[in-house]
């Protein structure tokens, strides 16, 4: 049995097309699940039009008071019944062979829990703009071999990779993942998911665009949002907390993460060592002392261990920023 886990929060404008190409699949679905979280739009009268028009049922949960996104989607998967549940977001397009591509995929491969794919980016007007997401996040030939050879969860150590949108999930999987933690920062359910399963290797994906990925002209988050990066001339003068915030921030943030998933008992804590590493330098990086003779063995010490890596590719821009700045 198939489900479409689907939220919605004000999501009428785009919801049709997200509809219609669930309807259109070359494999069928046998139910879509949706939890809405809110809406003050016409969604729910959308979802209620479009369900008389669908080959299978659509079960609508109003949710009495706003969850926010992780929640509204641990409720919405625990009222799938399918034994795989597709994940889907309000405002994107399926490629009709999707459904068929991923079950394939579990067919397969019985030793997985969970398959992703890649996605081409649309605009506000359904246009694509030429470019996948993983070209923008950089999930290339060399690290989809090294999430082939168990370094999936060292590439999820350093950013997002799994996009939700594009993710299906045996539900046998689930009662060990739920309930979703929400106290690390930015780690939504779909992040959790594929980090746990990422360190017990059970997460795989398809090198296809099965997804088209909307990305708004407004967008704040995600992979539209817009990112302000230092002038090399500002650095000098910029105040040096405003340096040190964002790498205490990052050494909080992952120090969360670290105690988060010592706890979870379903794989060989050895697998984190990186993860307490990167914790480490980046605690190191905001904590250097002010005077800058002083700051020379820590951050050579670091360069020479290679972990400036955790920090960027040019890894060479956060050592001179650490030893001058």
């Amino acid at each position: 049995m198939i489900s479409v886990a689907m939220c919605t929060y004000n999501g009428a404008k785009f919801l049709p097309e997200q509809l219609e190409s669930i309807a259109n699949q070359i494999v069928p679905v046998d139910e879509l699940v949706v939890c809405d979280d809110g809406s003050t739009d016409d969604t729910i009268q959308v979802l209620r039009s479009f369900s008389e028009k669908l080959p299978f049922p659509v079960f609508i949960h109003q949710n009495e008071k706003n969850l926010g996104s992780t929640k509204n989607f641990e409720k919405c998967l625990s009222l799938c019944r399918g034994d795989i549940i597709f994940f889907s977001d309000q405002d994107d397009a399926w490629r009709d062979d999707k459904v068929k591509k991923q079950i394939a995929y579990f067919d397969a491969h019985p030793e997985i829990d969970a398959v992703f794919s890649d996605a081409m980016i649309m605009d506000d007007d359904s246009k694509p703009t030429g470019h996948t997401i993983w070209e923008e996040i950089e999930f290339n030939e060399a690290a989809q071999n090294k999430w082939m050879h168990g370094g999936s969860h060292e590439i999820l150590f350093k950013g997002f990779v799994v996009t939700g949108a594009t993710l299906s999930i045996r539900k046998s999987a689930l009662p060990a993942l739920m309930p979703f933690p929400t106290h690390v920062p930015d780690f939504i359910h779909d992040a959790y998911i594929a980090m746990i399963l990422s360190l017990q290797e059970k997460i795989e994906f398809i090198n296809e665009p099965l997804v088209s990925y909307r990305i708004h002209a407004s967008q704040q988050v995600g992979f539209g949002a817009k990112v302000e990066y230092v002038r090399f001339r500002d650095r000098f003068s910029r105040d040096r907390d405003e340096k040190l915030i964002p790498l205490q921030e990052k050494a909080d943030k992952l120090e969360k993460l670290y105690l988060l998933l010592l706890q979870v008992p379903l794989y060989p804590k050895d697998k984190l060592r990186k993860l307490r590493a990167a914790k480490n330098h980046f605690s190191k990086r905001a904590n250097l002392p002010k005077n800058r003779v002083r700051r020379f063995i820590p951050v050579f010490t670091d360069v020479v261990n290679g972990k400036y890596s955790f920090s960027s590719k040019d890894w060479w821009l956060p050592v001179f920023g650490d030893l001058f700045e």
